[in-house]
């Protein structure tokens, strides 16, 4: 009330001084430059106090806090809950429901939890007070994955290195809009460019990078974090300067919820030409289009291609429809095969472009895909058929499931062996 009262004081004395100036006769000269700078002073200090309210109405506690031994100290103030938790990706769940674990309320009402030590990478959290999921007011720090959104941190001293931005030559990430004829509309992708692209006559390969259900061409950038590590392995002389193309694959979007024409759609899994066939019919538009635009390796030892989940899928048929077009090809967590109920031309004829594709040659097929994860099944019975062809891959299984700790690993494992 006080801080109210004190601004409200100087805007009456600004327009005091405002009507003095422009409705009495001035005599001298000198006069009206004292009351201008006196009018200016106050508007800048009003404006300078109006600016800092956001300052003075913010909370003075830091959370997440990431100590040095990569333990986390979480803090959220709530004087009148009766239980507060902290959920996140590192805490084990139950079944389908994520774990979370019970903070300690002090006698100001403030909760905290400090975890175990924990594994260097990128992590994901909320809070739950009295039973309603909350983000943490603490932490700018936020990610949307399909319709949810988390907080997020990074714990060093391992691969979570590789997730920050550290101080290394930096690439760029444009979103451009390409024709899709195949789709009959402008869509959207994002796409990094290595450091000095911009200065250099060089032609660059390029690598296409495709998300999961639900995702989108901001997917990767963000929850994947991949323009970071692109300029890490860059810098460490681990991965070849390379183009990054990062697609929307759901072919009856524009672009990313809130980044197309229809405004700010809430974003959902559930939609129509996901794993129909008509992404990987249409992707020679996107080819087209960087090959039109950019000054890329054309041909397929320029070309690489891989994907998580659904992205995998899309792979696995884009690859083979069209097989003689990309020498490296790597599947993360991929589901295989369509529905029995799905009709396109796409799928027709599978062992036979497969055994295409094999013949035409190429110089990797990576699989990976965790212990648990639910596609794991599918994974074994596809690296069966890829057995009984005598078809060459490479196999890498983790530990852990369908989780983004999985794809940002095989990410940075994949690249460094790309147009070597």
């Amino acid at each position: 009330m006080v801080r109210l009262i004190f601004i409200s004081g100087f805007f009456k004395a600004a327009e005091y001084v405002l009507q003095e100036f422009f409705t009495k006769p001035f005599i001298l000269d000198i006069m009206n430059r004292k009351i201008f700078t006196l009018i200016t002073l106050l508007i800048m200090t009003v404006a300078n106090l109006n600016a800092q309210q956001a300052l003075w109405g913010g909370q003075a506690i830091v959370s997440p806090e990431v100590h040095d031994n990569n333990t986390v100290t979480f803090r959220f103030m709530a004087p009148d809950a009766k239980e507060v938790k902290v959920s996140g990706d590192w805490i084990p769940a139950e079944g389908w429901t994520p774990g979370a674990a019970a903070m300690t309320r002090d006698e100001k009402g403030l909760w905290s939890h400090t975890t175990a030590k924990l594994e260097s990478d990128l992590y994901s959290y909320w809070f739950i007070v009295d039973g309603l999921r909350v983000m943490d007011p603490n932490n700018v720090y936020l990610i949307r994955d399909v319709a949810s959104v988390f907080n997020v941190f990074i714990t060093g001293n391992g691969k979570g290195d590789l997730y920050k931005v550290n101080q290394v030559p930096h690439g760029s990430v444009t979103r451009r809009w390409y024709d899709s004829p195949g789709n009959n509309k402008a869509r959207r992708i994002t796409i990094y460019t290595p450091p000095g692209y911009e200065k250099s006559t060089d032609t660059y390969p390029v690598f296409y990078l495709l998300h999961g259900m639900g995702g989108d061409e901001e997917a990767w950038i963000a929850l994947g974090r991949t323009s970071q590590i692109m300029d890490n392995l860059i810098a460490q002389g681990k991965a070849k300067p390379m183009i990054v193309v990062m697609t929307n694959g759901n072919v009856a979007q524009e672009a990313a919820p809130g980044e197309s024409s229809l405004g700010f759609v809430k974003p959902s899994m559930q939609l129509p030409n996901t794993m129909d066939g008509k992404f990987e019919e249409t992707f020679t538009d996107v080819i087209r289009f960087m090959e039109s635009n950019y000054r890329v390796k054309s041909g397929k030892s320029g070309r690489a291609i891989a994907g998580l989940s659904m992205g995998g899928y899309h792979t696995l048929h884009i690859s083979r429809y069209y097989p003689n077009t990309f020498d490296y090809i790597g599947l993360f967590s991929a589901a295989i095969m369509p529905n029995q109920n799905v009709q396109s031309k796409v799928y027709d004829n599978f062992d036979a472009t497969l055994k295409a594709q094999m013949d035409n040659g190429y110089k990797l097929y990576w699989i990976a895909i965790g212990k648990t994860d639910f596609l794991f099944k599918n994974n074994v019975e596809y690296r069966a058929k890829l057995d009984e062809m005598k078809m060459p891959y490479v196999y890498r299984e983790s530990e852990g499931g369908h989780t983004w700790t999985n794809w940002r690993l095989y990410l940075s494992e994949f690249v460094p062996m790309l147009f070597k």
